[in-house]
């Protein structure tokens, strides 16, 4: 059991991205699911990509185009996505303001993919 400020967590650029920090929430040794905390500046992206396990968000605050697929979002504070595996997704944090989200993924090996 454990109860932590996300506050406490180290905000890192994450790769292949622009403007974008991402913190891991979870435990290390946590072993069955993973939450991260994704901030995307206002104007920044994360290229479309494939990942081989699925994704649960929540968006905390914001807005962004989310493309899922062929399917595009006007995603906002509040809404919920989910991204099944093997379908390409990517976003963009082009409504004049920061974009930020819990994402929720399992402990299971993951690949991504740049398309």
């Amino acid at each position: 059991m454990y109860c932590v400020n996300s506050n406490q967590y180290v905000q890192v650029e994450m790769p292949k991205t622009k403007n974008v920090t991402i913190a891991v929430l979870s435990p290390n040794d946590e072993k069955d699911f993973l939450v991260r905390q994704v901030k995307i500046k206002n104007g920044g992206s994360i290229p479309n990509h494939i990942n081989t396990i699925q994704h649960q968000q929540f968006i905390l605050s914001g807005e962004a185009k989310v493309v899922i697929g062929d399917k595009v979002y006007h995603a906002k504070k509040g809404d919920y996505i989910y991204i099944p595996s093997g379908v390409n997704h990517s976003y963009e944090a082009c409504y004049n303001t920061d974009y930020e989200f819990l994402c929720m993924i399992t402990t299971k090996e993951d690949t991504i993919t740049f398309v």
